[in-house]
């Protein structure tokens, strides 16, 4: 028999739905404004309250960012430091979370609480520094990968995901069929975890993507520099690059703002694309592995 909703139940779905799509525009309309704005002519942007469409449609801003070396060079950097960097993380915090999560490992529960310890606790950024360039990494493409290995909150996510998801009776019948250790991990337990390493991959992809603060402290050879610190550069220091300076120096002072205008907005939208196409792909598994590694029973 189909249940038949009440007139309250109906109003409160109606009022629900309603909540949420003003929520969904509230939270969508900053970046659909980015987008529109890197669309638009600068002079039409601020004329309005509101930028519902692009106003003077251009793409000045989009030619300008893919004219200048400096973007192209971050860009393929950002790619390196994130493609590498998320390789170097998922594998560690894995060698990390799974020992840990082995109920015949002695000690394990003293190793975790040490690990934890460290994110409550650290030397400091200028320790830290110091410990860096005694390893002869500041300034080079390592000090941007290695530093950064392992996150302690993500390893407990994943170990708690192969305590949940791993059955021990699984383990003791691979060593019976004489699987060592390795070969558990790599055979077994991996393919098993699809879920919780899509989310490692998205946590420390995305952080590696967006992160610029190392790469200011540790690094001073532009050639060097990912795309954030180049964005930052544009966006808080109006520091636009050898090719946009240039076609500055010979406009007048009103096609200058505009144009910064423009690039500006250009250059969010240019450096947002990856994350915004890296997201949904990994989304099916970020529920699950997520909700499944944060709960232990």
């Amino acid at each position: 028999m189909d249940y038949q909703l009440s007139r309250g139940d109906k109003v409160f779905n109606w009022f629900n739905l309603v909540l949420v799509g003003i929520l969904t525009l509230i939270i969508l309309y900053p970046l659909l404004f980015v987008v529109f704005a890197s669309l638009s002519d600068p002079r039409q942007i601020f004329d309005h309250v509101l930028l519902l469409w692009p106003r003077g449609f251009t793409l000045d801003g989009y030619k300008r960012v893919f004219g200048n070396s400096d973007i192209w060079m971050g860009f393929k950097n950002a790619i390196i430091y994130t493609g590498l960097g998320t390789a170097v993380n998922v594998v560690m915090t894995t060698l990390a979370a799974y020992p840990l999560s082995r109920r015949d490992f002695r000690g394990r529960n003293v190793i975790t609480m040490l690990f934890t310890f460290t994110m409550f606790f650290s030397g400091g950024l200028i320790p830290t520094y110091l410990v860096n360039q005694a390893l002869g990494i500041v300034n080079t493409m390592w000090v941007m990968i290695i530093p950064g290995a392992i996150s302690v909150y993500n390893m407990i996510i994943m170990r708690t995901y192969f305590q949940q998801n791993i059955p021990l009776e699984l383990e003791e019948s691979a060593f019976i069929d004489g699987a060592t250790d390795m070969q558990l991990l790599l055979k077994i337990v991996l393919p098993l975890s699809t879920p919780i390493i899509a989310v490692m991959m998205m946590f420390y992809g995305v952080g590696r993507w967006n992160g610029y603060f190392d790469a200011m402290i540790y690094l001073s050879d532009r050639n060097l520099f990912p795309l954030q610190l180049i964005l930052r550069e544009i966006l808080v220091q109006n520091q636009m690059g050898d090719s946009v300076n240039q076609a500055i120096m010979t406009a007048n002072q009103s096609e200058v703002n505009s144009l910064k205008q423009s690039i500006k907005y250009a250059v969010v939208v240019v450096s947002s694309v990856p994350v915004l196409i890296f997201y949904p792909v990994v989304s099916k598994y970020f529920e699950k592995g997520i909700m499944v590694g944060a709960i232990k029973g």
